[in-house]
C-alpha cells in the first residue's frame, strides 16, 4: 500500500506548518495557479463565482504541501470533488450521509510492471475496453501510464489503444472526508477490508482546521455496480461515526466527586435556557486547577476520556451580573459549531455549583504566546493566525453574534496550532433594529463607539481584530505606556493608533488602516478580510516573504 502524505498525522506536531520551506509553499501557489486556469479554461459553472479564487486557494491553504505535489493536475475537477466533501465534513447539518465519493479509474495492471507500454508490439488482437480518468494522485506508474495515453492519443493509431487498454484496468477510487479522529486511518483500512476490497493504494491528508481527506485505490469490487458500492461504505462509514459518537459521549451510570469537593453533573450541547440541566448521567473528572480569576476558576479535566476546560464560578463573588453573563455565555455557546469557535460540551447551571465545559486548547492564549512566551510571528503564521480568528469571527457575525470582547487573551490554540475565538461572557446577538448600547470589552482593543457609550454594530469586533492583528505584528501591548483610561481617552479624543512598523508588508497596513477606521461604516467585513488575507497569502508565498 503507497502512502502518498509524507506529512503524516503523526508528524505534524513535530514539523509543524511554520517550519515548512518557502520553496514548498511556491509550489503550492504554482499548482494551485495550474489547477485555477484549467478549471477556467475547461468553462467549469463553479469557477467563474465570484470569490471562487479564494475559496480555491482557502482549500489548498488547509491542506498539506504534499496534498498539492502529489496531485494531478491533469484532473483539476478532483479538486472540486475533494473541497466539497470537505464542506460535508465540516458541516454535517448540511449533508445527506457521509462525505464519500466513489468513481471508476484506469491504473495500470501489475502484470505490466516490469515492462514498457508504449515499446510492447504485441497488442493488435487485444479487445478495446472504455477508458476512464486516472487516479486523482497517480503513483509513478499510473503517472507513466497517463502520459502513455496522452502520447497515443497523439498519434490517433487504434492498435495503440487496444495495447493500452490491455495494460490498464478500471479500479475504484474512493474519496472520504470526515473529522480528524485518533485512529480513524486504520479504522477506514479495516473497513474496506471487510468490505472485500484489496487497496492499492492510499494517500493520506490531514488538514490544518482538524479534518481528514482519505484517497484508496481498490480492487476487489465489480466495475459495474460503483453505485452500490458507495451505498454500502456510505452506510458502513454512518455506523461507524456512529460507534465513535457513542464512545465518546457514553453515559457513566454514577456521578463522580471532583477533586475540589464539589459534584460535577454535565450537560450536553442541547442545553435547555430554563435553568435546569439536561444531562444527569455524564460525569466530569476535575484534575487540576490552571487558573484564577476575580469571578471564576478554570480547571483542566476530563469528560468521557477527552481533555475538557471547567470553568467553575466562585460562590463567594457572584452577583446578578457575573449570573447574567454566565447564562448568556452558554445560551450563545450552545447554539455555535465551527472549526474555528471552542467547542462547547455542556454546563451545569444549578446554583451554588455553576459551571461550563469547553474543549481544551493545549496551546493556550495567543496573548500568553506574544507576551509571557515572547513569541515572534513570522509573517506566514502571522497570516495563518488572522485567517484562523477571521474565519470564526465571520461566523460569528454570519449568526448575528457580536463577540465584543475580542482580545489575544479570548484566542487559544489547539495542539495542532488552530487558532479558535473563546469567551463569549459579554457577547451579545445582534437584535434586529442593528442598534446596540452600553460600554462592554477591553479598552485597549475597544472600539471609539462603544467607549463613548454611542450605538454600535458588528463593526466594532472589526476594530478590536484590527488592534490584535497589530499585536500579531509587534508582540507588544497596544498602548503599553498607557493606562486603558488614558488609552481610552486617546482613541476617542484625539484619534489614537498603535504606531505600524516602518518595514511592515504594505498589504497589512492597508487592512490595518481599514479594520480600525474611525467611521465604522468605512471597516471592512470579516468576509472582506477573509478575502484580503487568503489574497495576501499567495503573494506572500509567491515570494517566499518571511521565510
Amino acid at each position: 500500500m503507497h502512502m502518498g502524505d509524507t506529512e503524516s498525522r503523526s508528524s505534524r506536531i513535530c514539523n509543524p506548518w511554520w517550519n515548512q520551506s518557502g520553496r514548498k509553499q511556491r509550489q503550492k501557489v504554482e499548482v494551485y495557479s495550474e489547477v485555477l486556469t484549467r478549471l477556467k479554461e475547461l468553462n467549469v459553472k463553479e469557477a467563474s463565482v465570484p470569490g471562487f479564487d479564494d475559496e480555491l486557494w482557502a482549500h489548498f491553504y488547509y491542506l498539506p504541501t504534499r496534498y498539492a505535489l502529489d496531485m494531478n493536475v491533469e484532473r483539476a475537477q478532483d479538486v472540486l470533488m475533494h473541497k466539497r466533501l470537505l464542506h460535508m465534513a465540516r458541516f454535517p447539518a448540511t449533508a445527506t450521509g457521509p462525505a464519500i465519493e466513489v468513481r471508476l479509474v484506469q491504473v495500470r495492471a501489475s502484470s505490466a510492471a516490469n515492462s514498457r507500454i508504449c515499446d510492447t508490439p504485441q497488442y493488435s488482437d487485444i479487445p478495446a475496453t472504455i477508458f476512464h480518468p486516472p487516479p486523482a494522485f497517480a503513483s509513478s506508474s499510473n503517472l507513466e501510464l497517463d502520459q502513455c495515453k496522452s502520447q497515443l492519443q497523439a498519434e490517433d493509431k487504434s492498435r495503440h489503444f487496444n495495447f493500452y487498454a490491455h495494460y490498464a484496468r478500471p479500479m475504484h477510487e474512493i474519496t472520504i472526508s470526515n473529522n480528524d479522529k485518533p485512529k480513524l486511518l486504520s479504522q477506514l483500512t479495516s473497513l474496506m477490508s471487510e468490505t472485500g476490497l484489496d487497496i492499492q493504494e492510499a494517500h493520506a491528508f490531514s488538514t490544518l482546521d482538524g479534518y481528514s481527506l482519505d484517497v484508496f485505490v481498490v480492487g476487489g469490487w465489480p466495475v459495474e455496480e460503483t453505485e452500490k458500492l458507495k451505498r454500502v461504505l456510505a452506510k458502513k462509514i454512518q455506523k461507524l461515526e456512529e460507534q465513535l459518537q457513542l464512545k465518546e459521549n457514553g453515559t457513566i451510570p454514577t456521578a463522580e466527586q471532583g477533586n475540589n469537593g464539589f459534584k460535577f453533573i454535565s450537560s450536553h450541547v442541547n442545553f435547555a435556557t430554563n435553568g435546569n440541566d439536561v444531562w444527569d448521567e455524564r460525569c466530569l473528572r476535575c484534575e487540576k486547577k490552571i487558573a484564577s480569576g476575580s469571578f471564576s476558576d478554570l480547571y483542566k479535566g476530563t469528560f468521557c476520556n477527552q481533555d475538557v476546560a471547567i470553568k467553575v464560578l466562585k460562590e463567594d463573588n457572584l452577583n446578578e451580573n457575573i449570573q447574567r453573563e454566565f447564562y448568556q455565555e452558554i445560551c450563545i455557546l450552545s447554539k455555535i459549531q465551527h472549526k474555528n469557535v471552542v467547542r462547547f460540551f455542556g454546563a451545569c447551571t444549578k446554583p451554588p455549583n455553576l459551571y461550563l465545559v469547553t474543549e481544551y486548547m493545549s496551546g493556550g492564549s495567543i496573548y500568553d504566546f506574544l507576551h509571557i512566551k515572547k513569541a515572534v510571528l513570522s509573517l506566514p503564521w502571522l497570516l495563518r493566525v488572522a485567517i484562523d480568528v477571521s474565519e470564526g469571527m465571520k461566523y460569528l457575525h454570519q449568526n448575528n453574534i457580536i463577540h465584543r470582547d475580542l482580545k489575544t487573551a479570548n484566542l487559544l490554540m489547539d495542539d495542532k496550532g488552530v487558532v479558535k475565538v473563546t469567551d463569549f461572557g459579554v457577547a451579545r446577538v445582534h437584535n434586529q433594529s442593528g442598534v446596540m448600547t452600553a460600554e462592554t470589552g477591553t479598552y485597549r482593543w475597544m472600539a471609539p463607539e462603544v467607549i463613548e457609550h454611542k450605538p454600535y454594530d458588528h463593526k466594532a469586533d472589526v476594530y478590536s481584530f484590527g488592534i490584535v492583528l497589530w499585536e500579531l505584528l509587534t508582540g507588544k501591548l497596544p498602548y503599553e505606556h498607557l493606562s486603558p483610561l488614558q488609552a481610552a481617552v486617546g482613541v476617542v479624543q484625539k484619534g489614537l493608533r498603535p504606531k505600524i512598523p516602518r518595514h511592515t508588508h504594505p498589504m497589512l497596513v492597508e487592512l490595518l488602516n481599514r479594520c480600525w477606521h474611525q467611521d465604522p461604516s468605512s471597516r471592512p467585513n470579516f468576509s472582506e478580510i477573509l478575502e484580503f488575507l487568503l489574497h495576501m497569502t499567495i503573494k506572500v508565498a509567491g515570494k517566499g516573504d518571511g521565510n
